[in-house]
């Protein structure tokens, strides 16, 4: 696969190993017949935007072997979803989805491995939470007391462009934020940092990214 071989090459020169990279497969608006072609060519990691057309397409792929990332804007009238499909949650932005996320896994008896959204790039069509860190500071002790969610790391996405050097900032601010919330809990708590799409996911790579979600490299343009 084309995208593994660039990933390699990212990693070759950013001195990183390959497999430390997690490839999530960006299936959104695709049908699950890209899924199982993906997956047959190696994909291991699938990421959807929209609850709806997840559960339809975890259904009806109920036996692929493949983990399943949400990374879209959660509501919380569908975290009960969520929790019952996805092996892991990118988009917590907020106390009060940490509220019904928790209380949704607890039900299931499940425990969900999350990432704190930062709208690094600062655009208005963005979700995630202001990078500032006393603001990141507080939602993450706030994450780590629920007893259902495990808190793995940070994400972000970054401003188109066609440029990616231009958004390498972004990239390394949420690497820094990262490293900073580290310092505070005294251990490296928060190890994932995602980031890095099919236009950036180079340069999230050379600063850092250890997951990177890729639609349009991997199954071409959107179906609309």
């Amino acid at each position: 696969m084309e995208v593994k071989r660039r990933i390699e090459t990212a990693c070759e020169r950013a001195g990183r190993d390959p497999k430390d990279i997690i490839l999530i497969a960006v299936s959104k608006t695709h049908p699950p017949e890209k899924i199982v072609e993906a997956v047959e060519a190696g994909v291991e990691h699938i990421g959807e935007n929209r609850i709806q057309e997840a559960l339809k397409k975890h259904e009806e792929l109920k036996d692929l072997k493949v983990k399943w990332h949400l990374i879209g804007y959660l509501q919380r009238n569908k975290a009960k979803y969520a929790v019952k499909i996805f092996d892991a949650i990118h988009s917590v932005d907020r106390e009060s989805l940490v509220d019904e996320l928790e209380k949704r896994a607890s039900k299931l008896n499940r425990v969900i491995p999350v990432l704190i959204e930062v709208n690094v790039g600062g655009e208005e069509s963005k979700h995630g939470i202001p990078p500032e860190l006393e603001v990141l500071k507080k939602l993450v002790f706030y994450t780590l007391k629920a007893e259902h969610l495990r808190l793995i790391g940070l994400m972000t996405v970054a401003p188109y462009v066609e440029n990616a050097e231009e958004v390498r900032w972004v990239f390394r601010r949420l690497r820094e934020l990262r490293d900073r919330i580290n310092e505070e809990l005294g251990s490296e708590v928060l190890t994932e940092l995602s980031m890095g799409m099919s236009n950036d996911f180079e340069v999230a790579i050379e600063e850092g990214a250890t997951m990177v979600r890729i639609g349009t490299a991997i199954f071409g343009e959107r179906n609309y």
